[in-house]
């Protein structure tokens, strides 16, 4: 078992964040959500947890349908911080997008 050091994922390119989140679109129906925004200050209640490396992003679908993200703290251990603060009802593209750029359109 590795531990995590908090450097854990890679910087990309925008050229291939772009074409990751077009591929993701082409599998999905007009009108799905295609990204979620979350908060300076809940990243930082989560991230300023004792012991906390970083954020794992669980995917979930809600009961109301729609799809969802749930984050959550993790130790260096792997192990996530399930009595910590879980973060969740993020705010969901669409109905709050961005202006069109690579991302996105």
């Amino acid at each position: 078992m590795m531990a995590f050091n908090g450097d854990e994922g890679s910087v990309v390119t925008l050229a291939e964040a772009s074409g990751w989140t077009a591929n993701y679109r082409r599998t999905i129906p007009t009108g799905e959500i295609i990204s979620q925004f979350v908060g300076r200050n809940k990243l930082m209640e989560i991230l300023n947890q004792d012991e906390c490396m970083g954020v794992r992003i669980y995917y979930g679908v809600g009961d109301d349908g729609k799809k969802n993200l749930i984050l959550v703290g993790a130790k260096a251990d792997e192990n996530d911080m399930e009595e910590g603060i879980i973060v969740e009802r993020l705010s969901p593209c669409p109905p709050l997008c961005p202006r069109k750029n690579p991302l996105n359109s």
